[in-house]
């Protein structure tokens, strides 16, 4: 029998809008597709982190929702720091994208620190970038909708998880969107954006299984209803 895959979603409260449980959702579910067990955990502010997670799963938020946070997340960072350089896998949208990054300035002049697992700094922009996106990346074109007025900025060291194709990104300049640090990825892809990237949900899977000490071998998924959205999603306007 294989071991269970020890699944944790960050903040599921304060920063989880946007329809970012859906990538939770399908994280559990191909899981289970692929023929592995899943326990699922929640970290809250305030809570114990959770021990011998394989895969984290974080939201957006409101900057409301970032406050609410940002003291555990500091608490937490360097737990947080000692999992992604132990190749664990982890996907944070928008609002913890931003906070994975050194910190986010509100357009308010508020600055909210961050973790600095991502050489980046985010900056609230006057305007919202809103609209569905395509992003070339290391998995294929990945599709989405961005909804963020954010404005993050990558060091020139920082690896962006992809090139837009459509849509803003991280800044609407540099046409970068995202950021990698080993098997941790920063989007703000909201969608959710799992659902209609099987690839990079398998991506993250495989990474959980192998940190969890097993091989893993996939089971044939029909995605035909995935890469149906992904058509409708890709010719929609901006």
């Amino acid at each position: 029998m294989s071991k269970r895959i020890k699944v944790l979603h960050l903040y599921p409260r304060e920063m989880n809008i946007y329809g970012d449980w859906g990538n939770v959702l399908t994280i559990l579910r191909r899981l289970e597709w692929h023929g592995y067990e899943y326990q699922l955990v929640e970290h809250h502010p305030g809570g114990v982190f959770p021990k011998g997670v394989d895969i984290v799963i974080g939201g957006g938020g409101q900057d409301s929702g970032q406050s609410k946070v940002q003291h555990d997340l500091l608490a937490i960072g360097d737990t947080l720091h000692a999992l992604a350089d132990d190749n664990v896998p982890m996907l944070m949208i928008c609002g913890l994208y931003q906070l994975f990054g050194r910190f986010f300035k509100t357009s308010d002049g508020v600055t909210i620190p961050g973790i600095g697992i991502f050489a980046a700094e985010t900056y609230g922009g006057p305007t919202r970038l809103i609209g569905n996106t395509v992003t070339e990346t290391p998995f294929g074109e990945m599709m989405g909708y961005e909804n963020h007025s954010g404005l993050t900025l990558l060091d020139d060291t920082q690896p962006a998880l992809g090139k837009i194709l459509m849509g803003k990104g991280n800044n609407g300049e540099d046409k970068t969107e995202g950021a990698i640090y080993k098997a941790v990825f920063g989007t703000y892809l909201h969608g959710s954006l799992l659902p209609k990237n099987p690839v990079f949900a398998d991506a993250l899977i495989e990474a959980a299984v192998i940190h969890s000490g097993q091989k893993f071998e996939p089971h044939v998924i029909d995605d035909r209803f995935a890469h149906l959205a992904r058509d409708v999603a890709s010719k929609r306007p901006r």
